[in-house]
């Protein structure tokens, strides 16, 4: 009945009422032979998409090399995160933004120690803020009217700034490396958090740690150069500040086709490219992830598409687009790290095409790490490099 609890064994399909007590995933016995196997048969390494310490450390568990992705979004959205970056977006100055993310800070370094020491010493890469703004804004009359209240400032004042932020297509808006153009200071405080989190556990545990700093949605050369500028002058600042001598990469997105097309002018200033493919394919298909549900289907039906382009890579328009920006890309910088960061990183058969194209990883979701290890394994016998 509705609202009852049951359990599925997703092996046998069988259906049981109630809860059934479960335990955390492991690989052993016979499993961790197989894996053992197709690590030491796979060419691509296998990271996984990790926001919090917890998913780290279960990835690791599974036999991740790193992280691909971590979403520092994703951290400013708990109850007591949330005011602070609110008031750092209705900020009518940058003093007042400053201040604002100045309560930030400690939180963001403090999430990223965490996950520094779960990963112990393997690649971290770290997106920096990516939404559009409005999206850490309250949209209903009455939580508007509480948080004027709270912050002291007029019902009227934050309406108009939610209605100024709200966009026709968000999607393809003010968000990613657009908003340190406009709002430096923010990524200013994301990137300190991140070189102080990384001195902070090198020197309590010891480990060799190399952050790697992703800069989303870039689609210009002298737009990454800009942003990138403040990343480094923050990082360098901060290195003086501990007498440190860190190393960080500093990398981008590729995740509009434009970006693609002069990867080898964007590799001047990027260290490593992570393909963003759930956008990438949004963008070169023109149509929404979110939405496209709503008519896939008919083109299944009509055989119009075999699949899913968001669950299994389009090889033919996206793919091309991931295949040229690798080879521009490594045409000025040889030694250009490049991995994906989509949810195609799980899927075997998009990881069997970035095997083929040369990519140095793959990235997916925690519980993903086993089958992309897998696939990779079997794309190397099938596609020796």
């Amino acid at each position: 009945n509705e609202g009852e609890v049951m359990s599925i064994d997703g092996n046998t399909g069988n259906v049981y009422v109630g809860a059934i007590p479960t335990v955390d995933a492991t690989i052993s016995g016979d499993f961790a032979t197989v894996m053992g196997w197709a690590d030491e048969i796979r060419a691509l390494k296998v990271r996984t998409n990790a926001d919090t310490p917890r998913d780290a450390a279960n990835a690791v568990r599974l036999g991740a090399e790193g992280i691909g992705l971590t979403r520092t979004e994703h951290m400013f959205f708990d109850a007591d995160r949330i005011p602070a970056m609110r008031e750092m977006i209705l900020s009518t100055d940058v003093e007042h933004r400053t201040a604002a993310l100045a309560k930030l800070l400690p939180m963001q370094r403090s999430d990223f120690e965490g996950i520094f020491k779960a990963m112990e010493g393997r690649p971290v890469t770290i997106r920096l803020l990516d939404p559009p703004l409005h999206e850490f804004l309250p949209t209903a009359e009455e939580d508007i009217k509480a948080l004027a209240n709270d912050m002291g400032l007029t019902y009227e004042y934050v309406k108009g700034t939610i209605e100024s932020l709200h966009e026709n297509n968000p999607m393809m808006g003010f968000r990613g490396c657009r908003l340190p153009v406009k709002y430096p200071e923010i990524a200013e405080m994301q990137t300190r958090a991140i070189i102080e989190a990384a001195i902070n556990v090198k020197a309590e545990c010891g480990y060799d740690i190399v952050p790697e700093i992703m800069i989303p949605l870039t689609c210009e050369f002298k737009e990454l150069k800009y942003v990138s500028g403040i990343v480094k002058a923050t990082a360098e600042k901060v290195k003086e500040e501990r007498g440190s001598d860190l190393k960080y990469l500093v990398g981008t997105m590729i995740e509009i086709p434009r970006a693609a097309l002069t990867a080898d002018e964007i590799a001047k200033e990027a260290e490593f490219f992570s393909f963003g493919t759930n956008d990438l394919t949004q963008m070169t298909f023109g149509f929404s992830r979110d939405d496209a549900g709503k008519f896939l289907s008919y083109y299944y039906d009509n055989k119009v598409y075999e699949s899913d382009p968001f669950a299994h890579l389009d090889q033919k328009g996206v793919g091309k687009l991931v295949e040229m920006a690798a080879k521009l890309g490594r045409s000025t910088r040889p030694d250009l790290g490049l991995g994906i960061c989509g949810e195609h990183g799980g899927d075997p058969t998009s990881v069997e095409f970035c095997h083929k194209v040369g990519l140095d990883y793959v990235s997916c979701s925690p519980f993903r790490v086993p089958i992309a290890r897998l696939a990779a394994a079997q794309a190397a016998i099938k596609n020796p490099r």
